[in-house]
């Protein structure tokens, strides 16, 4: 059974200093017996007077400066215009939940994975270690926006931008559109995936979590159709059919307290409507607006000297692996094509032939991962190459609210099956993009990806929003039509 946790506390209260107030016949009594024990009684009378009068005139001037000016006023309603404006849609309250439910996780990220430490990877936040291997890859000036961040790092990253200067938090339950339940539950469950763990040692964290807000008034009040929740992993990892053990993943979201809330994943189910799909996080985090001019002018520069590149592994496991023919085609077209073998090359924790295999290549082949998205595909529009999708699971139905519906203008479709059977010539097909339409699709990559980047939480980005403020606009919008009662 998940343990049992305290009610939340209430909201932060903001205390201020309160002026000492005076009372006007206070003043005057005192004023008047003060000036009668230093003056004879023969002045008396034409000095009190004389107090009196100052004391009239003092307190009208003082009245006069407790009244806020009509500028000031206007200055006021003005500031919490411009406020309102920003947030316009509303604000998010952040639960804090028990420790067990995050920052117990990353405390004891030595941990989380049964074959080495994740602490490396989850630190900075959530963004990893400083990628200062790319200094010879990158301008120099970008290489501190640089980090080897692992693509399930989702959550901790979330969590930290909007505990950080996020412009629309509130501290106050009863002034929030939405509410945000910072639990690591791919974390959680990413631990027991392996191994002989049990179903239930998956479900543990998740019964916990949800044991512990079912008492939340803003929970009461709404049965979670208010609340959302970032998931950092695959949606498949959350999606256990049944309690036998030797099934894959937690069943959290066919929790019944779950049935209405919103969920963020970094791969959605095509058929859950309360489920969105956000990017994976890439290494690249800039601190500025000028950062990412930066690195549009290194990208649309680069010269590049090969049509297109793989970035990947065999899957020994799978019959028919088409990561294997993949691999294999491209071993064969070596002068077509850049082969970066993470058998080989140690891709999961970083490495410079990454990103300059996708800097030198036009396109670059986007099998399915361990679902049909791959965080590759990010890093590769990332280094300004054309995308060469396999199935049409890999971008239908996923990062609605980031990348264009029309995936045609940025990206290429190559039917796996035709790859196998030999009806399409992967070289063919992308000889035929001319250098205009190459262009035409790099630009529009370069049009959205600050939608697929995550700054910096001091960052100012100024014209650019990146995909945290847009999940973040988004949600919000969508929770404030469902509260007017407008279809989502």
């Amino acid at each position: 059974m998940p343990p049992s946790f305290a009610k939340q506390p209430p909201a932060e209260e903001q205390h201020g200093h309160v002026r000492p107030k005076y009372k006007l016949h206070e003043i005057k009594s005192g004023a008047v017996e003060s000036v009668k024990h230093f003056v004879s009684s023969h002045h008396c009378a034409w000095l009190t007077a004389a107090i009196l009068l100052q004391i009239v005139t003092i307190s009208f001037f003082l009245n006069r400066a407790t009244l806020p000016s009509p500028s000031y006023t206007t200055a006021l309603t003005s500031a919490q215009a411009r406020r309102d404006d920003v947030c316009e849609f509303g604000r998010i309250y952040v639960y804090h939940l028990p420790a067990l439910l995050n920052q117990d996780l990353l405390d004891n990220c030595h941990e989380l994975a049964p074959w080495s430490s994740r602490c490396t990877a989850l630190s900075n936040n959530g963004f990893g270690p400083p990628a200062a291997e790319l200094a010879a890859v990158i301008p120099y000036n970008l290489t501190p926006a640089w980090y080897w961040t692992d693509l399930y790092a989702g959550e901790p990253i979330f969590h930290h931008r909007i505990m950080n200067n996020y412009k629309c938090r509130t501290m106050y339950e009863d002034q929030a559109t939405a509410f945000y339940i910072p639990f690591y539950v791919g974390l959680a469950v990413g631990k027991h995936l392996w191994s002989n763990y049990k179903s239930k040692d998956r479900d543990f964290h998740s019964l916990a979590m949800l044991n512990w807000i079912k008492d939340q008034s803003p929970w009461k009040k709404s049965n979670g159709s208010d609340h959302f929740i970032m998931m950092g992993r695959l949606t498949w990892d959350f999606r256990r059919l049944s309690d036998k053990d030797n099934e894959w993943g937690s069943r959290f979201l066919y929790m019944p307290l779950m049935k209405n809330v919103l969920h963020l994943t970094v791969e959605r189910s095509p058929w859950d409507p309360l489920e969105i799909s956000v990017p994976y996080p890439t290494p690249f985090h800039p601190r500025s607006e000028s950062d990412i001019d930066k690195w549009h002018d290194f990208i649309r520069a680069r010269t590049r000297s090969t049509l297109f590149s793989y970035v990947g592994g065999t899957r020994k496991s799978f019959k028919n692996d088409f990561r294997g023919v993949l691999m294999s085609y491209c071993r064969n077209e070596s002068s077509s094509c850049k082969l970066v073998d993470c058998s080989i090359t140690p891709c999961y924790d970083g490495a410079p032939a990454m990103i300059e295999a996708v800097l030198d290549s036009v396109f670059c082949l986007q099998p399915k991962g361990d679902g049909y998205t791959r965080r590759s595909a990010f890093d590769c529009m990332l280094a300004g190459a054309i995308p060469v999708y396999f199935w049409k699971g890999s971008f239908e139905n996923q990062y609605e609210w980031f990348l264009p519906v029309e995936a045609g203008s940025y990206s290429v479709f190559i039917d796996n099956n035709d790859v196998r059977n030999g009806s399409a010539i992967i070289k063919d097909v992308l000889e035929k993009y001319s250098t205009e339409d190459v262009q035409r699709m790099r630009e529009k990559i370069i049009e959205f990806m600050p939608r697929f980047l995550y700054s910096k939480s001091n960052a100012n980005l100024g014209r650019f929003k990146d995909a945290f403020d847009i999940t973040m606009d988004e949600v919000l919008r969508r929770f404030k039509k469902q509260k007017d009662g407008v279809n989502v």
